[in-house]
């Protein structure tokens, strides 16, 4: 098509941030950190290479995603660990935070609830920043590698991808059927993940991670959760998604609980006050 006289004049209109976040609840992170100093470690998870784990957290405790043997990402997925229903929204994480989540942000839960379900206390990779194409660390931009899109562009059955890994890890934990525990597994935080836009076609990239054994993302529990993490069988994503080729990686989630009294005046978030009318 014939571009229109004034098409240089619509291209520099000026952008209108969404969602301006000025008004959002803020963390006492100061005393998360206070909390977090002498806090005991009470429990803890390592995710084998190329499977999932799962793993509970009680409000008002911290769990920490590690790095361990070598560089990997994870695919994180929460639920409130009394409400299944209750489950992250990395759509409208988002679109409140960004693209790539960092210090200070929070994941949120899904509709009708839409409350922070943890604050991100901790990430060791935060000097990362955005690289020169564009890429960042620890995104909520992509889905999470799953047996689906796979066969759809290669025709195979391959089952260790992250959204098989969780299937199977939430099944077991709950004792429920696959087929009862898939439509739980939803789209995830990928933990140490470094990726993109393409600024040319706009499509997802995936770049090695700059993840080492030793780096962490350390959460403050904001509700009781269940949580389930993918170490995905793209290893540090700096080939291929979903194979047996990637050089993989166990991960490991540690959770630690605080001091009585250190959380002194902090109070569990309550959900959504909208009346749930819809106009009728």
């Amino acid at each position: 098509m014939t571009q229109p006289f004034d098409a240089e004049a619509r291209r520099a209109v000026a952008p209108v941030i969404c969602y301006p976040t000025e008004t959002l609840p803020q963390p006492d992170m100061a005393l998360y950190a206070r909390a977090l100093t002498n806090a005991r470690k009470v429990d803890e998870v390592v995710v084998p290479a190329r499977d999932a784990g799962v793993f509970q957290v009680r409000s008002g405790q911290f769990f920490r995603i590690g790095c361990i043997e070598g560089p990997q990402v994870g695919d994180l997925n929460l639920w409130n660990a009394g409400d299944l229903t209750e489950r992250f929204y990395s759509g409208k994480t988002r679109a409140l935070h960004g693209s790539h989540v960092g210090t200070g942000d929070r994941l949120w839960s899904a509709f009708p609830h839409l409350r922070p379900m943890t604050t991100l206390l901790q990430d060791s990779l935060d000097w990362y920043g955005i690289d020169a194409f564009g890429g960042a660390v620890h995104d909520v931009i992509g889905t999470r590698c799953d047996p689906y899109t796979g066969h759809l562009l290669n025709g195979g059955q391959y089952h260790h991808c992250c959204h098989s890994n969780l299937t199977r890890a939430l099944a077991d934990h709950l004792g429920i059927s696959l087929a009862e525990a898939e439509p739980h597994v939803h789209d995830v935080l990928n933990v140490f993940m470094c990726t993109g836009f393409t600024r040319g076609t706009g499509q997802y990239f995936m770049k090695a991670s700059p993840v080492r054994p030793g780096d962490h993302l350390t959460f403050f529990a904001e509700i009781d959760l269940l949580g389930a993490l993918s170490a995905c069988p793209g290893g540090d994503c700096s080939s291929e998604h979903s194979s047996e080729s990637a050089v993989c990686h166990p991960l490991v989630v540690e959770i630690f609980a605080p001091q009585d009294g250190m959380l002194e005046g902090w109070m569990p978030p309550v959900t959504s006050g909208y009346d749930r009318s819809h106009g009728r």
